[in-house]
């Protein structure tokens, strides 16, 4: 098979209520056997994406889709092929898991993944697995240093595991003390901080990464030295940016008229999931939304929803 032919394939993320999801073992019959790999295959002549993944779900899994969302698309190339891989996450499913093709199943929990070889375009999907769906930016402007803290330990105790300090209006050494503060609290609760803009203070406070303005996305000639990097990105061009640069995650925004810009354009949801559906990395949506938005992000395309004032 030709290597400039690209072929598509759909591969499906089944995910369970405690996040655990699904790896799979190739057959001998097939080319890199014995690798692991997540479940699917060729989108057929005449099919989409999605129902080329209920179709083979069915097949090799003996398993009916009931709910099931797109995610991420990664163009990857093989020796022998290039993969166009629609990645879609399946949180519901009918029947009991059976192997029809004699292969092997084992459930992985994001972060610890413990079977090997797996196969190579799946790594930034192992990776992508590790974040959570809420992203919350901090308020502490609005509510007050010592009031956001006790909002936010409020949040960690009930799970919150990813947060942006964003605090553009503290002096530096007010930011750096609060800082120290959250990655502090959040670390205790194995939740991770990006700080905005500020990759040396970040790196100073022992933040877990970084999040990008568009307009360092459009300065930098690499990914800064962090472990998480993510974007903050408006429009397809910040988008393949982000990619460009190896970010972990992008924020895409604004979905809908925000408090502070209630008459500034805004994607809406339909532009958002248009600009997703091409996006190899996780999309965050932001903009207006409220929690109760979660499942409407989810239909559109987005790994989340990173929500300001609502999260406090």
């Amino acid at each position: 098979m030709s290597k400039d032919k690209v072929v598509e394939v759909s591969a499906a993320v089944l995910q369970r209520p405690d996040g655990t999801f699904l790896l799979a073992q190739r057959p001998p019959d097939k080319i890199w056997s014995g690798y692991w790999e997540f479940p699917g295959g060729k989108v057929e002549v005449g099919e989409t994406a999605f129902h080329a993944l209920v179709r083979e779900l069915h097949e090799e899994l003996g398993i009916t889709v009931q709910t099931a969302y797109p995610w991420l698309t990664r163009v990857f190339t093989y020796p022998h092929a290039t993969v166009r891989l629609n990645f879609f996450r399946v949180t519901e499913w009918s029947g009991e898991l059976h192997p029809h093709e004699g292969q092997q199943f084992e459930w992985q929990q994001p972060g610890q993944a413990n079977v090997d070889p797996i196969l190579p375009a799946n790594s930034p999907i192992l990776r992508a697995l590790e974040l959570p769906t809420l992203y919350a930016i901090s308020n502490a402007a609005e509510l007050g240093v010592e009031p956001f803290l006790t909002r936010l330990q409020a949040k960690l105790d009930a799970g919150l595991k990813l947060i942006q300090l964003r605090e553009k209006e503290l002096p530096r050494e007010e930011l750096y003390s609060l800082a120290q503060r959250v990655v502090a609290m959040a670390h205790i609760h194995g939740a991770k901080v990006l700080l905005n803009a500020d990759v040396v203070l970040a790196q100073a406070v022992g933040a877990d990464g970084v999040q990008l303005t568009s307009a360092q996305l459009a300065e930098l000639k690499k990914r800064p030295a962090v472990d998480w990097c993510a974007a903050s990105c408006h429009n397809a061009q910040e988008l393949r940016r982000a990619e460009v640069l190896d970010c972990d995650f992008a924020l895409l925004s604004p979905v809908m008229p925000t408090q502070s810009h209630p008459g500034a354009p805004h994607l809406g949801w339909k532009s958002f999931a248009a600009l997703a559906a091409d996006s190899s990395i996780p999309v965050y949506a932001l903009g207006g939304l409220k929690q109760e938005d979660m499942q409407i992000a989810w239909e559109h395309g987005a790994h989340g929803i990173a929500l300001l004032r609502q999260a406090w």
